[in-house]
């Protein structure tokens, strides 16, 4: 592997993985989301700034479990060529249950150099194991599986029984979950801040705190966005909707330090559902966002090499 390659992002484009699938939540109309977004008019504002892996899909004659584990390896191989290419890897998904195949794929890119960071932006805390889960929706356990609890086939999919460390890891804007993921969270000590929390300190504080968080004593970071932490007013186009979310646009801003940073390894944004969109006004608001972000990405490519870096 070239490292130097692999983690230089000056000369790197924007490569879109497409996750097609809805195999791990309770609506499955997400799986239509990656395709919608791919497809959409508004696109051609980035097509000279990013370019589409082909769109990756659930595989046929598969177990529930086997087909998520074939999934997420194949997101994983994904993300890893992506990293090798020196391209900026950002998965598009589908349900939550994307971030096995995403964050496992990440690091074993790292292949060694240090844990992996991650800002995990959610209304809910996506931290069931199956024995918790009253629905046993796989996109309510998918953070729990990184931080190696819940069913095998999914924890190991790095290669090692958890793929991220407690300490590296931090929630933001949560305000719907059950006691035991709550439970579980602190008794790993992973540090949630809530939206009632965010609402008090304010949102650039505490992304502050959460980047810090993340970046102290690791290789790199990443950042996953389920789009249910942003208010359903701005965002209808989810499957499991709270009230009084984040603000968009004050959520892409306040985010800038993070997509410039050049630790910043992979973005995820994740539960679009066309399905219960009104007048695509969550797919605007996803092609709004990833312009934003490609813009922050390509403004700090530029300032690097107009020093010389």
């Amino acid at each position: 592997m070239n490292r130097r390659k692999q983690h230089d992002r000056k000369h790197a484009s924007v490569r879109l993985i497409g996750v097609a699938s809805g195999i791990g939540a309770q609506d499955p109309g997400c799986e239509k989301g990656a395709w919608a977004i791919k497809h959409s008019h508004w696109m051609h504002r980035l097509a000279e700034v990013t370019e589409w892996s082909d769109l990756i899909y659930p595989r046929d004659g598969l177990d529930r479990w086997a087909s998520l584990a074939d999934l997420a390896t194949r997101v994983g191989d994904e993300v890893v060529r992506t990293l090798e290419e020196g391209n900026f890897p950002v998965v598009l998904g589908g349900d939550h249950s994307c971030a096995l195949g995403t964050w496992s794929g990440v690091a074993r890119a790292l292949n060694g150099r240090g844990p992996l960071g991650l800002l995990w932006i959610d209304a809910h805390m996506d931290s069931h194991i199956p024995e918790t889960s009253a629905s046993h929706a796989i996109h309510g356990m998918p953070l729990a599986a990184l931080l190696g609890r819940g069913q095998h086939a999914l924890v190991s999919l790095a290669g090692r029984e958890a793929i991220l460390r407690p300490e590296h890891v931090c929630l933001l804007a949560v305000r719907s979950y059950e006691e035991a993921e709550a439970e579980l969270l602190n008794r790993l000590e992973v540090r949630v801040i809530s939206q009632a929390e965010v609402l008090r300190r304010g949102l650039d504080t505490c992304l502050a705190e959460a980047l810090l968080r993340i970046g102290t004593g690791t290789a790199g970071f990443g950042v996953s966005l389920d789009l249910d932490a942003i208010d359903p007013i701005q965002a209808p186009g989810v499957g499991s909707p709270e009230p009084a979310g984040l603000d968009a646009q004050r959520l892409v801003a306040a985010l800038a330090p993070a997509l410039a940073d050049q630790r910043l390894l992979a973005l995820e944004i994740a539960e679009y559902n066309p399905e219960h969109d009104r007048s695509q006004r969550t797919l605007r608001l996803i092609v709004d966002l990833l312009d934003q972000l490609v813009q922050q990405v390509g403004a700090h490519r530029k300032s690097k090499l107009a020093q010389g870096d």
